[in-house]
């Protein structure tokens, strides 16, 4: 087992690492754009802050938390989402008394105790992003538009943005009171994870996946039909935003989302390319949340995109992210006092922001130079006794085979004129 990463989590290796932080320098580029600030938030947070945050009649809080007491006997859980954390960032640092909307994002890995499956692991990393202090639907839009302008910069295809509005706390409370009138009569054939539910949080019903509560719940009312008028016209303008934005979407009545404090704006970006968990990103509208975690009241809004399902996304559309030049000058070396030289010369290079490597493993030069092509180098360059008594080099271009003498002392400027 020691020579095992634990069940539901994976290594990324540097044949994968590229990936991962060209994607992350797009999220940067992306959020920059949008006025997004990076905020770091700790990988494990107070229980509490999830059990109210979250919470506690949701399958995260309820089966998922990894939880534990620490040495002084404290409750503590890794976190398993990332808008429960900013939240209370948010109220810690007052951050209520800057200039508002205050805009935030990170990647940060996250952590659910859940069975692993493709693109779903126990240790996963998730994009996040968070508006605090406007509840205008235009900023509703612009959150699923910085998703969306991912998607599109790496050229993904076939995406749907479904969206729906799941009320207030006032218009929901007389739904939840229909939809138990209604549930009620059909208890005895749901599963029983809808049993618990009808009694906590009616509308998670909607979103079971069970087949025999799909058969019995297709006349289910939805929140949608009964919205009070303030909900109806924030989705209204949702839509007026989206459609200025030039993104097209689909009205879901179905889309419900798995926690408990959406109010208003619910939305998922699904793709048919990854199987039958199609969602890649979701997230909603929480205006009650900051002052259920003890804060003003404050609305917000923000989703939550997994990185790993991204990238399973990308590789089932056949997307190739580019590979980035690792190293911009290999020097192969002979005898020892072209090794001499060669620590001398990347050492100058490395000063200058040039990548340099040299060999460390007494290989042949044959096997040198077969090296320098394994870790995709750009320029190669011998160094022997001949080459520093002559102070001349030949610069070889591992693109086209060409080769071309310099003097020694200008390899460094060679170089930088031609990988700038």
């Amino acid at each position: 087992m020691l020579t095992q990463a634990p069940k539901g989590t994976k290594d990324i290796l540097p044949s994968e690492s590229y990936k991962w932080q060209y994607i992350e320098g797009l999220i940067r580029e992306i959020c920059a754009l949008h006025g997004y600030k990076e905020m770091r938030t700790p990988i494990f947070e107070h229980t509490e802050l999830f059990e109210r945050g979250i919470g506690d009649a949701t399958d995260v809080v309820q089966k998922e938390m990894y939880t534990m007491k620490d040495k002084g006997g404290r409750s503590i859980t890794l976190k398993p989402e990332a808008t429960a954390s900013f939240v209370r960032a948010y109220i810690e640092h007052s951050m209520f008394n800057d200039v508002q909307p205050v805009k935030v994002f990170c990647t940060t890995p996250c952590f659910r105790y859940e069975k692993p499956q493709s693109g779903r692991l126990r240790e996963f990393h998730q994009f996040d992003i968070e508006v605090f202090g406007s509840s205008d639907p235009s900023v509703d839009a612009e959150v699923i538009n910085v998703a969306m302008m991912l998607y599109n910069r790496l050229g993904v295809k076939n995406l749907e943005i479904r969206i729906n509005s799941v009320g207030c706390p006032k218009c929901r409370a007389e739904y939840n009171k229909k939809l138990k009138e209604y549930l009620h009569k059909k208890l005895d054939n749901l599963c029983e994870a809808c049993k618990e539910r009808y009694g906590k949080n009616p509308m998670r019903v909607i979103d079971c996946k069970e087949e025999k509560c799909k058969e019995q719940l297709t006349d289910i009312p939805y929140i949608l039909d009964c919205v009070c008028d303030e909900c109806r016209e924030h989705f209204e303008g949702l839509k007026k935003s989206l459609e200025l934005l030039g993104l097209k979407y689909v009205v879901d009545p179905k889309i419900v989302r798995g926690l408990d404090y959406y109010t208003k704006t619910a939305f998922e970006i699904v793709s048919n390319d990854i199987g039958s968990q199609g969602t890649v990103c979701g997230g909603g509208r929480y205006d009650g949340l900051i002052e259920e975690c003890g804060g003003p009241s404050t609305p917000g809004i923000g989703f939550g995109l997994g990185l790993e399902r991204l990238l399973l996304l990308v590789e089932s559309q056949g997307i190739e992210i580019p590979v980035p030049v690792y190293m911009d000058v290999y020097i192969a070396s002979i005898g020892k006092e072209g090794e001499s030289e060669a620590v001398r010369q990347i050492n100058l290079l490395r000063n200058e922001g040039i990548k340099a490597e040299k060999d460390y493993m007494g290989r042949s030069l044959k096997a040198q130079m077969k090296y320098a092509n394994k870790i995709n180098a750009r320029y190669v360059v011998v160094l022997g006794e001949e080459e520093i008594m002559n102070k001349k080099i030949k610069v070889k271009d591992m693109n086209n085979g060409s080769e071309e003498e310099i003097d020694l002392d200008a390899l460094a400027d060679y170089i930088k004129e031609r990988i700038r």
